[in-house]
């Protein structure tokens, strides 16, 4: 059909919110039709099984020995540039403004100017690598070069300018998930291999880098298991995850906390939580706050980047100065001794995840965005369907 699109997705294949987010909005456009197309050096891990509308291309790296490293980049660009001319793809959709998006913009001069490309901003691209020079200037070109730029928060977006000295438009397109996946699961059975009937359950999901500041979670665990029964959960694996093991016994708390590791599948383990725990210092979106608040799990979290915009304090969650691990104890046991407190929260959670961060509406909006970038006329179809998302 001609208004459906060609589309290539690049993004972080393993772990990592900017790979699901990328992987699930290229799951949801091939569901509304759109030809998807996958371009990276591994299987996106939330991609699995077969879908229609959407294929897989490897980027295979070059081991010629005059390399003295493995040029990704370079393979990646030709891998681009090869795919958009076999599919005849519209335009290509990248993750991260380096190297993904200098990558495309080499394949484009390759291909020729009538295939576009769309950057999406997700924030280590500008809260680490853009405070690099040696490679800031990179940055800024494949972001002023782009034919489309995105970012998942208004936080980031004035970062982007600041760093950068950016003034073209940056779209805000935030997160979201997939309401058929994240929401209120039945897990009495489950839970009761974590926690007693009695005990409270809190939960962090992270990659346990120094900005998630994941001691911090367990000085909060600490001080609020001292007055409400309860256990810990962490999810996930990274560099501080030996000082976090070490710390949780040097507190005598190992009984009580569960390292589940990595896991691909969180929707479960997350409605398993009674409050989700962020205290991060750097946090351009938040993705597991609003997977949380899909399954009506409250946020204690600080006011870090882009998480005021997806936390709304007093309402879906708590917010505190980063570090104040005693003010968000508070809050955590404000939260698990008010039960009509919780029941409000936890109902405002469902509401603000299928409305504001509705995976339908966010989905449209990239979709604008491509139509635009293309120079074609918005469907009447997608109209349609766009009205009847704002009466949902």
């Amino acid at each position: 059909m001609k208004d459906k699109l060609k589309i290539g997705i690049t993004c972080y294949p393993t772990l990592g919110g900017s790979g699901v987010v990328a992987t699930e909005l290229g799951k949801l456009l091939a569901e509304k039709g759109h030809e998807v197309h996958f371009i990276t050096h591994s299987m996106p891990f939330r991609l699995g099984k077969f879908h229609r509308n959407i294929y897989y291309h490897e980027v295979e790296v070059s081991d010629y020995y005059v390399f003295r490293y493995p040029p990704y980049d370079l393979s990646l660009a030709s891998k681009l540039a090869q795919v958009a001319q076999m599919q005849g793809l519209d335009l290509l959709h990248v993750h991260y403004a380096i190297p993904h998006a200098v990558c495309a913009l080499l394949a484009k001069q390759m291909v020729g100017s009538q295939l576009k490309v769309v950057t999406t901003l997700h924030g280590t691209d500008i809260t680490v690598l853009a405070q690099d020079h040696s490679i800031s200037d990179l940055i800024r070109y494949a972001i002023n070069e782009s034919d489309a730029v995105t970012a998942v928060s208004n936080d980031l977006i004035e970062e982007t300018r600041e760093t950068l000295d950016i003034s073209r438009e940056i779209d805000l397109t935030y997160n979201f998930v997939d309401k058929r996946v994240y929401y209120p699961r039945s897990v009495e059975t489950l839970r009761k291999e974590f926690a007693r009937d009695d005990e409270k359950i809190l939960l962090h999901i992270s990659n346990f880098r120094p900005v998630k500041r994941v001691l911090d979670v367990v000085d909060v665990f600490e001080r609020v298991s001292k007055d409400v029964p309860s256990r810990l959960l962490f999810v996930g694996e990274g560099p501080e995850l030996s000082k976090v093991i070490s710390h949780v016994k040097e507190l005598g708390l190992s009984d009580r906390v569960t390292f589940c590791g990595k896991q691909d599948d969180v929707a479960q383990l997350i409605s398993l939580g009674d409050v989700m725990l962020l205290p991060s210092e750097k946090e351009s979106f938040g993705l597991v706050a609003l997977e949380a608040m899909a399954c009506g799990v409250p946020t204690v979290g600080s006011q870090a980047g882009g998480i005021p915009e997806l936390i709304t304090h007093g309402e879906t969650g708590f917010l505190t100065e980063i570090g104040d691990t005693e003010r968000m104890a508070e809050h955590v046991r404000e939260l698990l001794t008010n039960d009509q407190l919780y029941e409000q929260m936890s109902a405002a959670c469902l509401n603000r995840a299928r409305t504001t961060f509705c995976n339908d509406r966010i989905t449209m909006q990239y979709e604008e965005i491509y139509y635009r970038v293309l120079g074609r006329e918005i469907p009447e179809s997608h109209r349609i369907e766009k009205a009847q998302c704002e009466v949902d």
